[in-house]
């Protein structure tokens, strides 16, 4: 199998660097504090548009590996994320809730 390291890592982050940062400003341009579970599910969405990117790739069997696997990462990552098991998002939840 090839070497997915950078994707892996990018899959890792992706709620902490570009989704949460999404969903906040979202609810603040709503005018809304969500309640945990809808701001969850907002930065699940904003990370499922990773898979306008996947399907950017050619369409070649190692890009198919490649996709595979990164939507396999992807989902691991938002059933986290919809389970309260990211740290980050969880993090990002309260300081947002408690200071807007």
């Amino acid at each position: 199998m090839a070497d997915f390291f950078e994707v892996d890592r990018l899959v890792e982050e992706l709620a902490k660097i570009y989704a949460t940062a999404c969903a906040t400003a979202w609810f603040k341009i709503e005018g809304k504090k969500p309640t945990q579970q809808e701001y969850r599910a907002r930065v699940a969405e904003f990370m499922g548009h990773f898979e306008h990117t996947l399907s950017t790739f050619p369409t070649t069997a190692e890009a198919e590996e490649f996709r595979d696997h990164a939507r396999k990462a992807l989902a691991t990552e938002v059933a986290k994320v919809m389970a309260g098991q990211n740290k980050d998002v969880e993090k990002r939840y309260k300081y947002f809730v408690d200071y807007s």
